[in-house]
């Protein structure tokens, strides 16, 4: 897995690539939490490059978001191939993330 993250109009864009799995969630468990507490509230997730995403995944974009609910924040995922949107709609994590088809449509709903 790879994490690449940025700050792109204010919003703190983190593009991940490969698999977001037991193995992997850790470390963008550790990368995502230690922005949120340096102080940034709103987040796009670039997930075009992701081609697996585990429990253990959802349970850090989960976890992220009650953290962010106290200070108003929000994620908002982008570029899910089809195969990975139905792992969040069988989650019902569609009714707790906006998902846009672009970074650049991403950072509009902010």
């Amino acid at each position: 897995m790879d994490i690449v993250g940025k700050k792109q109009n204010g919003i703190y864009v983190f593009t991940v690539s490969g698999r977001l799995d037991s193995n992997t969630s850790p470390d963008f468990e550790t990368r995502l939490l230690g922005v949120i507490n340096d102080g940034d509230k709103n987040f796009v997730m670039n997930f075009e490059g992701v081609d697996y995403i585990s429990s253990a995944g959802l349970r850090v974009l989960l976890k992220a978001s009650k953290i962010l609910q106290d200070s108003a924040g929000k994620i908002v995922l982008c570029g899910l191939k089809d195969y990975i949107k139905e792992v969040f709609e069988i989650a019902g994590f569609v009714t707790i993330f906006p998902i846009a088809p672009t970074v650049d449509t991403a950072l509009n709903q902010f």
